[in-house]
């Protein structure tokens, strides 16, 4: 239905989370990894995949989609359901070409997307990064809704070059109405919808604040939600979307409030996390290896722990950092590893059985910051890295709890 992540706010739509911090299992959403789903293919090289809930949707559409068929066309019997099942895969194709649009679009903007998946209510575009101005936050969003009219045009016209009564009549106009549906529900102006976005859009131009746009077209979001879920069954039951009130029954009352409830769930979730993100990434440049690095010392791999200690208190330091007799930093004490030793053994275990191998990426340069700090830690997971100067020499040690700390904390920091 729309776009989104960078994840959460770009992660068109809804439901985006927050971004794990990188002690956390960041990526078991990502394409290829557990919950991406079933890959179909790589447009554009980016992977698209079907999520299981998919599954479940195409059977719901296919039943009821098969009743309303068998109201029009009553000779097709138990083929009807074939035609509607036809009808599911293809309403769920032009689905994913709203979210090509999104992506195209992205591309263009020079903005990577990890992948576009297709689940319950729709789909899915996760864009790695924030768009850098408000007319591309706006184009961005717009093209999606844009491509979904376009293809209503299109399954509307071709209605006219077909016989009316027939199958391929019932498609085009099942494919026409849910083309126009996507199209009018995503341009509705609330996070985490593309009108949500494009809300955004406008109120960053006009204020020159993103975080303003995001606060407005969030809250907006939510009012939707609310309205959503009382406002949609009403709609039904007062026969306001054009249906025959008197073929309401207790099932279809049941079912009615509960599509509403689930729509207003992700637009509300949605929202939220929207929120989140955008915090997130106001307070994200804070988040620097130089002020989060522990002092460190070197010490030499035949030093006593109980001695490596000693010198570390006297020179205020917090870790410890393996060298050869060069100089050079070949491991790493970790803390867990020091904690386990009891005090009477430590005058007799070399820090050399304690440390840790300096393995690829566990050197990270001092001045790294923000999201390029998270994505170095994330790609090279482990409990502490060497923190080191431009010229090679070693600052510190960087504790994967510390930046976990520094995370949770900017999260809940308020916003300027």
């Amino acid at each position: 239905m729309n776009q989104d992540d960078e994840r959460g706010e770009n992660q068109r739509p809804r439901s985006g989370d927050a971004e794990p911090p990188p002690g956390a299992d960041s990526r078991t959403r990502r394409g290829g990894e557990p919950g991406g789903g079933i890959l179909m293919g790589r447009p554009f090289g980016v992977p698209v995949y079907v999520a299981p809930s998919w599954f479940l949707v195409a059977a719901l559409i296919t039943w009821v989609f098969g009743d309303q068929i068998q109201r029009v066309l009553p000779d097709l019997g138990a083929a009807r359901y074939l035609v509607s099942l036809f009808f599911a895969i293809a309403f769920y194709a032009s689905v994913l070409v709203h979210e090509l649009a999104h992506t195209i679009a992205a591309l263009r903007f020079k903005l990577p997307v990890r992948r576009i998946q297709l689940q319950f209510f729709g789909g899915v575009s996760e864009i790695e990064k924030e768009t850098e101005t408000p007319g591309r936050e706006f184009v961005l969003a717009f093209v999606g809704p844009l491509l979904s009219l376009v293809l209503a045009g299109v399954f509307y016209l071709t209605m006219y070059a077909v016989e009316p009564g027939t199958v391929p009549g019932v498609l085009l106009a099942g494919l026409f109405i849910s083309n126009l549906i996507v199209a009018i529900f995503n341009l509705l102006p609330g996070l985490p919808l593309d009108g949500g976005r494009m809300l955004r859009a406008v109120i960053w131009k006009i204020t020159g604040k993103p975080m303003s746009g995001t606060i407005a077209a969030a809250w907006v979001g939510r009012a939707l939600a609310v309205a959503v879920l009382i406002g949609l069954p009403l709609l039904t039951r007062t026969g306001l979307l054009g249906n025959n009130t008197d073929e309401i029954s207790g099932v279809d009352t049941v079912t009615d409030a509960l599509l509403a409830a689930i729509l207003a769930a992700i637009i509300w979730t949605g929202a939220g996390n929207s929120l989140r993100m955008a915090r997130l990434r106001e307070h994200l440049p804070d988040l620097c290896a130089r002020t989060l690095t522990r002092r460190a010392i070197p010490v030499e791999p035949a030093t006593p722990l109980s001695e490596a200690l000693r010198r570390a208190n006297e020179a205020g330091a917090r870790a410890l950092v393996v060298v050869d007799g060069l100089g050079n930093p070949t491991g790493l004490v970790r803390e867990t590893a020091i904690a386990g030793v009891p005090q009477h053994r430590r005058p007799w275990v070399a820090v050399s059985t304690l440390a840790q191998d300096l393995g690829d990426g566990m050197r990270v340069p001092a001045e790294l910051a923000g999201q390029p700090l998270l994505d170095h830690l994330r790609a090279s997971p482990a409990t502490e890295y060497l923190v080191i100067e431009d010229t090679g020499d070693i600052y510190g040690v960087l504790s994967t709890a510390d930046v976990e700390r520094a995370f949770v904390k900017a999260m809940a920091r308020p916003s300027a």
